[in-house]
Order: C-alpha cells, then structure tokens, then sequence
C-alpha cells in the first residue's frame, strides 16, 4: 500500500519502490501482497515491474478486489462482473499470467454471497486464480461465506487477512477463532499499528511532520493509555534483547500460534532490513504475556471504526 502517490505518506517515487521490492526478494521474502484499489492500479503497476526480471515460479502474488475503481454500480464490490473484470485488470496490472491468492477485500452486504463464489470459483477453474482469499470482516460473515462455499462445493479461501498487532487485538474476539478452528491461514495487516509499534511517536510530544499521524485520524485514535502501556513494555524488552521495538512487536506476532506471516511495509530500506531481523528473535512465553497484559480484546474495538 506504501507504493503509489494517493496519500502523503506513501513513497511516491517508482524507483525506489522498485529497489526497495528487489531487496525484499533478495533477503528472503517471496510473498506480495497489493490490491486493486491501492492508488487506483499504481501499486499493481509497481509490483508488476518489480518482479517483471524475476523467477515468476518462487514467487506468491497476491491482490484483492472490491474497493472503488470507478464510479457506477460496476465500479466496486463483489458482484460478479467486478469481480472478473478486476481479476483481468490487476493481471495486466501485473503483467502476470495468473494471480497466486486473489483475496476479497470486504464483506459485500449488497451482493449474495453465492454470486461472490461462483464468481471467484470461476477464476480458479479457469485457472486465472491459484487460491482465494478474504480479508477484514465480522466472524459471522466470514463464516458464512466458508459453509455455503462447502454447502455448494465452491472453492473454500485458504486464509484471512484481518488487522491484527499488539495494541489493535480486536480480532481475537473476533476472526481469529474461525481461522484457527477452520484451519485458514492468516496474514495480518498492520503489524506495526502504523508505526506506533517502532516508537515514533512521544506519549508527551507532538505528531512529527510527515509520519503517518500526522495526517491520519486512524492511527493518532492508537494513542490511549492503554496502548502507550504495551509500548512500554515492547521498549523494555527491546532494550534486554538489544533489538529494535519494531522487531519485538513482529516477534510478538509470529509467537501466535494463529499468525502464519505478518504483511509489512516498509517506505526505507533500513525498515525493510529491521523487520527482516525479527525472524530470528524468539521471545519467551513471559514476553509474551507482558506485552499482552495492558489488553482486553473486544469487538467491534471500543476505538476504532472496524
């Protein structure tokens, strides 16, 4: 999402982002994630040219649909011809042959779901799409879709993509129970809180120009009392393991026995090369539990518009 021009805050500058994707692949990662609606196709766009040089078969490429691409009835959601005509449209975008995980990136209240799997089955069928996937909704919605698509023996999603981080924990009240219950992988978005989690921010300070805050009422509703108390702890256990906040708070993550691999984004290589070192840093089950403690997972979250 960092790499289009919608937004201040996003690199804005193709060939960085390009770079930046390159040193990804070369320390290890194999797996992007990008959407349709991301500066309207720009992100795509960059992805695509990022990976146009590289070995297509080692690689994971997965978008989504559903946001607005333009405007009119059929410019957005999960009818069926959105759908397959933004299927197609990311694979231009792309530049690729098919998508590895197509996900949904909402719930569609206005749309059946039935029309919405036979849609997506479709594209399996016809080979356009390896996997399906889903991302951020209510548990009874994401249920929903998993027993009619068995109901009607359309092709089931193989993971979710929820918000999920140490200070925005709303969806252990919510999805992640049917993940680890159906056995649906998840990949969460956000896993620094928008840069909350590295530190960033001061409790006492102002917003520093240019940061995501700064402009950005979603991430400046994380500074509760709450939410400065896991930081506290995050930044202790930082300090005794001479590691950085941001690798503490993705360890955090990989400790969950539900989280397959957090989705990050980086705007600097130096992000990107602090976020690789946290593969290899183990916290223990005291850890754990000390940067959870401050927390009361509910839903919907008591502070922000899920």
């Amino acid at each position: 999402m960092n790499f289009g021009s919608d937004a201040a805050w996003m690199l804005d500058d193709r060939g960085e982002s390009v770079d930046l994707i390159h040193r990804a692949l070369d320390g290890g990662i194999n797996f992007l994630d990008t959407a349709n609606v991301y500066s309207h196709g720009e992100s795509e766009e960059i992805v695509g040219e990022a990976i146009a040089s590289r070995n297509r078969e080692e690689l994971v490429v997965a978008t989504k649909v559903f946001g607005e691409m333009r405007d009119g009835p059929n410019g957005s959601g999960l009818s069926r011809k959105h759908i397959i005509d933004q299927a197609y449209a990311s694979i231009d975008r792309l530049g690729v042959e098919y998508i590895d995980l197509y996900q949904i990136h909402r719930f569609d209240e206005g749309t059946p779901v039935e029309e919405t799997l036979s849609a997506l089955t479709h594209l399996v069928d016809e080979g356009v799409v390896r996997y399906l996937g889903a991302s951020t909704m209510s548990s009874y919605q994401f249920a929903k879709m998993l027993y009619t698509a068995d109901l009607g023996g359309d092709e089931r999603f193989v993971s979710m993509q929820p918000e999920y981080n140490a200070v925005d924990r709303h969806e252990e009240a919510n999805l992640l129970p049917v993940c680890e219950g159906e056995n649906i992988g998840v990949i969460p978005w956000s896993p620094l809180a928008g840069g909350f989690l590295t530190g960033k921010y001061d409790r006492d300070g102002d917003v520093p120009e240019g940061t995501r805050a700064a402009d950005d009422e979603y991430t400046q509703n994380r500074f509760r009392e709450e939410n400065w108390a896991v930081l506290d702890e995050i930044e202790a256990i930082a300090d005794a393991r001479d590691a950085s906040m941001a690798q503490v708070a993705l360890a955090w993550l990989l400790a969950r026995d539900v989280v397959d691999a957090p989705i990050i984004g980086p705007r600097t290589e130096e992000h990107l090369d602090d976020a690789l070192g946290a593969v290899d840093l183990s916290l223990d089950a005291d850890e754990v539990e000390r940067i959870a403690a401050p927390k009361t997972p509910r839903w919907p979250a008591p502070d922000k518009d899920t």
